[in-house]
């Protein structure tokens, strides 16, 4: 199964966060299915043409989130995620991309104000698609 991850090499956000936060959220919005056999860990980091420590980092992580499950000589599939869980995961994701909206307001000298501004007109441009 090829995953759909897309590395930034340019961007100062480690390799392993890259990936780890787009399988995360392709698991939580159900993009990947409950069940799912994910490619082993050399597989996928040949399709990403990454380390395979990488790859290994992003399934621990996951596995000790409880979004995969590893199962020796079989593989590595997507756990079950019951709808609480899923909700909080979705919310977190949401809170911490806002958070790094606010480190970077903040690194180039927005006030809270003049962010809360531009991101109602952003939110009003996109109500009007």
């Amino acid at each position: 199964m090829r995953i759909p991850v897309q590395i930034n090499e340019s961007s100062a956000e480690p390799l392993y966060h890259q990936i780890e936060t787009q399988l995360r959220s392709l698991i939580v919005t159900g993009q990947i299915a409950e069940g799912t056999l994910l490619p082993s860990i050399r597989e996928f980091s040949a399709d990403l043409k990454c380390s395979v420590i990488t790859i290994r980092r992003v399934y621990q992580d996951l596995e000790n989130e409880g979004l995969l499950r590893t199962r020796q000589g079989t593989g590595t599939f997507v756990a079950k995620v019951d709808t609480d869980d899923r909700e909080a995961y979705r919310k977190q994701i949401v809170v911490d991309a806002v958070r790094e909206l606010l480190d970077t307001s903040k690194s180039v000298g927005y006030s809270i104000a003049e962010l809360r501004e531009l991101l109602d007109e952003t939110l009003r441009e996109e109500e009007r698609r």
